[in-house]
């Protein structure tokens, strides 16, 4: 899969929505991952790990790239985790923070739970992590709106 230039990938999107996939892993306890964002958008926020389907790339192929690429796990698969359901994410800002560019995500939102907490977490995307519960998520302003969105079901439940 080809990687496209900045100027292209601006272009893609600023004419249309992107196809991401957000992880929502939880540990024994019931708690859940959360990294502190690096890039745009929602740059500086907590947030799920996650990221973008690459064109021609099977959902199956982008799971595992992205729970390798994203929690350092070399051997997760979709059909190990739930799809909790689609999910639309708005910004109006951009990855290069080029003005009056806004992003469109639609978000298929898969949970999956990991016996141990992961020892080591890669730091490209997120410059840090923590483990917090449902309720603590949908509390905390500081995580994104749109990740404190895949907990509303979760703390109702609990």
């Amino acid at each position: 899969m080809a990687k496209l230039g900045n100027t292209e990938f601006l272009t893609v999107v600023s004419n249309t929505p992107l196809i991401a996939l957000d992880l929502i892993l939880h540990d024994e306890q019931g708690h859940y991952l959360l990294g502190r964002r690096v890039n745009r958008p929602a740059q500086g926020s907590w947030f799920v790990p996650g990221g973008r389907v690459c064109k021609d790339e099977r959902l199956d192929d982008a799971f595992a790239r992205l729970t390798r690429e994203e929690l350092g796990l070399n051997s997760a698969q979709r059909s190990d985790a739930e799809l909790i359901g689609v999910y639309e994410h708005f910004y109006g800002d951009n990855f290069s923070g080029k003005d009056g560019v806004s992003t469109h995500y639609v978000v298929l939102g898969y949970r999956f739970s990991l016996p141990r907490r992961l020892p080591h977490l890669p730091l490209d995307q997120h410059s840090d992590y923590r483990w917090a519960s449902a309720e603590d998520i949908l509390l905390d302003e500081s995580v994104h709106e749109n990740s404190r969105a895949y907990f509303v079901t979760e703390a109702v439940a609990a």
